[in-house]
């Protein structure tokens, strides 16, 4: 059974699935139930409710017992008993069946007419009589009182047979040059029939006589509809005493009251196809009109669709069960279509159950799935070269595009793109090569910048996994987040481990990445001896507990290591810096035509104030006074030396010669003192 859902109406499709061959034992059926889907949640409602090939009508009796179905091949009926839920007959016929009318209550009087002009009448025991009419005829209605049956074809003549007197009685001459279909009022008895020209003709059956005609044709264009050709009657039908509605072949639905020749609704299924079939749903108002792809359902009052059904196969006749919510579709295929909507009507009685489990459907919904469809847009299809299945059968529009059997997608896109086969068996090479290779000894690949801080984190790692599994949490890893992407990628983000900062921060750094510096030349070895992946084994753990264990010992005898050299590099820095100032003398030659004038011209001063502080840094760092470098920390750092005028000069030589004095001074007053003390301790 298939659920769907059409504007918020849920349709049970209740000859959905596959069905099983008699013929099959009882092993096999249980294990196609218990492996097959489709067959284990079909629902049988009635058994072979179904034709070899095609099924062409279907009615169902007055009395609601029996439903008659006819189709091909070889042309036979099929008599279905609803009490006992299985087939009660099976008749086979020598042509077609065209349409057929049940006379009785039940299914003991029934008149076919067939493709090859004959009517044929059954009786409960099977074939009764056979007759011929004059043209081939298209269908045929049944007057109760008078016990005739008018036949309406490719004639302008409606030919009357008596069944009480078995004779053919003055036939009715119609302006048609054919007619198409034809219906009795079941309340005063009104005769009508439906012509190739558009036109629908009533007559009276007591006189004999035509007593109006309606231009349906004309009728059916309107300004919304596009008609291509003359609008013909393909299906007509009477609701009460007023009240009938009509077909066309051009896809329209017109709705008349018989006191107006207007139609009071016209409804268009946008789809260009003859209406096949059309009934009235007395409980909601509703009109059903079918054509060879599409069932709707509309509202007789205000024209508002209430649901629509699609088929995959073309829909040749519909059927109504009276009183209830189910109906019936025979179409071109073996399986006869029974649909039961719940909204229409409750289950009939001989399959009440049907209410109790689609309440428990309802309450336990399930989201339907598409399995055999394959959903395209329009570009797809362009791309596939479907683009002219557009508004086929092959094609069902769903929002923004289509669904189309997956079979024939997988062969399209073969067709398309015949080297598919060959992608998919390397992709599937190529998975079975990284399986084998899983199963290797593997090699970590470290980044091209910042390794040393990479084996770092790879070590935390290795530390964190015991308490990932002990807490149960997933520690972030900076390895593998894109955040911190661009620091094992761009050279500008390179630690410089010589720097000051680094190593003030990091006393410990040294002896620590002295071990990653050992694992990185091992792995460089391992990458060059081996080209496979295999997994770098690093230090036995004792290695490393024994060699961490000295870490807090020489922690102290580490940070003064690293403050006496940064100590001497400091004075080394000054010495050099010294050796430049003392350098030696530049000379320079002055152009010709100028003249020297002094060092501190004034006008080459107020041109240097003018020049920007960029050019200015430029010109003393090229003369050596300024020194600008870049720290780890991402700051600048700015050294430089002042200049001496010639009275600071002056000065500075002065204060040394006064120092020099006093010092020279202050030893000849020791000394002096000196040679005093003697003296006293000589005395």
């Amino acid at each position: 059974m298939q659920v769907s859902s059409v504007n918020d109406v849920k349709i049970y499709n209740l000859s959905y699935g596959r069905s099983l061959p008699e013929w099959l034992s009882d092993r096999k059926k249980r294990s196609l139930q218990k492996n097959d889907v489709d067959v284990r949640r079909r629902i049988e409602l009635i058994q072979d409710f179904e034709m070899p090939a095609v099924s062409t009508t279907v009615k169902v009796s007055r009395d609601g017992q029996y439903i008659i179905a006819t189709g091909t091949y070889k042309p036979r009926i099929r008599c279905y008993d609803t009490y006992q839920l299985s087939m009660k007959f099976e008749r086979c016929l020598d042509s077609e069946v065209v349409t057929f009318e049940i006379l009785s209550d039940d299914y003991s009087k029934l008149v076919f007419l067939q493709c090859d002009r004959y009517v044929e009448f059954h009786s409960q025991h099977g074939h009764y009589y056979r007759t011929r009419i004059p043209k081939f005829g298209r269908d045929f209605s049944y007057h109760y009182p008078s016990c005739d049956l008018y036949f309406v074809g490719t004639s302008s003549e409606v030919y009357r047979l008596n069944l009480e007197q078995g004779r053919f009685l003055n036939s009715l001459q119609t302006d048609a040059s054919q007619n198409n279909v034809c219906d009795i009022n079941p309340a005063h008895y009104l005769f009508a029939a439906g012509s190739t020209e558009g036109k629908v003709e009533c007559w009276d059956p007591r006189t004999r006589n035509r007593v109006g005609m309606l231009d349906c044709a004309l009728s059916s264009v309107t300004a919304d509809t596009e008609i291509d050709g003359l609008p013909s009657i393909s299906a007509l039908k009477f609701k009460g005493a007023l009240q009938m509605v009509v077909g066309t072949t051009t896809g329209q639905v017109l709705l008349y009251d018989l006191r107006s020749s207007r139609p009071l609704i016209v409804k268009d299924h946008h789809y260009g196809l003859p209406i096949k079939s059309v009934e009235f749903q007395d409980q909601l108002d509703l009109v059903i009109s079918a054509d060879s792809r599409i069932v709707k359902m509309w509202n007789q009052n205000t024209g508002k669709i209430l649901t629509s059904i699609e088929l995959q196969h073309e829909i040749n006749d519909l059927c109504l069960y009276p009183n209830s919510g189910m109906f019936f579709l025979a179409n071109e295929s073996p399986k006869i279509n029974t649909f039961y909507i719940p909204t229409l009507g409750p289950a009939p009685r001989w399959c009440s159950f049907l209410d109790n489990l689609t309440e428990e459907l309802e309450e336990n919904p399930e989201s339907t799935v598409y399995d055999d469809y394959k959903f395209v847009t329009k570009k797809d299809l362009e791309n596939l070269g479907l683009a002219h299945l557009i508004g086929t059968p092959l094609l069902r529009a769903y929002m923004h595009g289509f669904f189309m059997d997956i079979r024939l997608y997988h062969k399209v896109k073969a067709m398309t793109n015949p080297f598919a086969y060959e992608e998919y068996r390397k992709d599937k090479i190529r998975q079975k090569i990284e399986e084998t290779r899983a199963q290797r000894v593997q090699v970590k690949q470290l980044p091209k910048v910042n390794k040393e801080l990479a084996m770092k984190f790879i070590e935390e790692e290795k530390e964190e996994q015991v308490q990932r599994k002990k807490k149960g949490k997933n520690l972030p890893n900076i390895l593998r987040d894109e955040r911190f992407k661009v620091m094992f990628e761009n050279p500008d983000f390179q630690v410089d481990e010589t720097s000051e900062e680094f190593r003030l921060i990091n006393p410990i750094v040294s002896k620590a990445s002295e071990k990653r510096k050992k694992k990185l030349k091992q792995l460089q070895d391992l990458m060059e001896t081996v080209q496979e992946e295999e997994e770098l084994e690093g230090k036995p753990s004792d290695a490393e507990s024994s060699e961490s264990s000295d870490d807090d010992r020489g922690w102290v005898e580490e940070v003064q290591k690293q403050h006496k050299l940064l100590r001497k590099e400091q004075k080394l820095k000054l010495m050099e810096s010294n050796q430049q100032v003392h350098s030696k003398p530049k000379f320079f030659e002055i152009k010709a035509g100028e003249e020297f004038k002094s060092f501190q011209d004034t006008a080459h001063k107020q041109k240097l104030l003018k020049t920007t502080l960029e050019d200015r840094l430029k010109q003393e760092e090229k003369s050596g006074t300024l020194h600008l470098s870049d720290t780890t920390v991402g700051s600048k750092q700015l050294t430089f030396a002042l200049k001496k005028s010639e009275q600071q000069k002056k000065r500075q030589e002065a204060e040394k010669q006064h120092h020099e004095e006093r010092r020279r001074l202050r030893r000849s007053a020791e000394h002096l003192r000196g040679k005093a003390l003697k003296r006293k301790r000589f005395f």
